[in-house]
């Protein structure tokens, strides 16, 4: 069975463009990606899916909006083009908004997200600035499947790079988001391939070839 993606995002939509790079090349396995929904007007990301011809959706999110009657709205998009959760996975590459638990209960283990860190030290925005004032040597990027606690949810991959005293928060960004790039199209082809397994609070990865 084709494996449904969809992809919610915000902003630029450089994880975007890097997943579907992947998609293109057939690395990602058996999956479709079924549409891309953003919750902002003219973002980047939702143009770059465009280019490639893949379905969007714009459900804006304005001030004051009611989260979960949005999420219902989105939950109702999402199956309208064949993302269930029987059959698909939700990737969130730059969404900026918190999903209600309503929401992530009925993709319940089908919902992922990368964060720019080596959770569990520094969850939330601002990751690289964290590690920068905290002057750790070591960051990172880490995908995770999403619960309703915020950035703690069952840790798939992690990829680390090293601080040098000279970087910024901006340098710093750029080398996790190399990895970030790597890593989460990866993720991706490990749950299409079904070489996930939870167990408590781990990710297994079952290597059956």
């Amino acid at each position: 069975m084709t494996l449904k993606i969809g992809i919610l995002v915000s902003g630029r939509g450089t994880n975007l463009e890097a997943i579907i790079e992947s998609y293109k090349n057939n690395e990602l396995g058996e999956v479709e990606i079924s549409v891309v929904i953003s919750n902002k007007l003219n973002t980047s990301a939702i143009e770059k899916a465009k280019e490639h011809n893949i379905d969007t959706l714009i459900i804006e999110q304005k001030k004051n909006n009611n989260s979960e009657l949005y999420d219902e709205i989105l939950y109702k998009s999402l199956v309208n083009k064949g993302v269930t959760k029987e059959n698909g996975l939700i990737v969130l590459a730059g969404f900026m908004k918190i999903l209600s638990p309503w929401f992530i209960e009925q993709f319940k283990n089908r919902i992922i997200n990368i964060h720019p860190s080596i959770l569990p030290s520094f969850t939330g925005l601002k990751a690289q600035k964290q590690a920068i004032e905290c002057g750790v040597k070591v960051s990172g990027c880490t995908v995770h499947f999403v619960t309703a606690d915020l950035d703690s949810g069952p840790i798939i991959l992690q990829e680390s790079v090293k601080i040098k005293e000279s970087d910024t928060i901006e340098t710093l960004s750029k080398k996790i988001l190399v990895e970030e790039h790597k890593i989460y199209s990866k993720a991706i082809m490990l749950f299409a391939k079904k070489k996930l397994r939870i167990k408590g609070k781990k990710v297994m990865i079952i290597d059956n070839n």
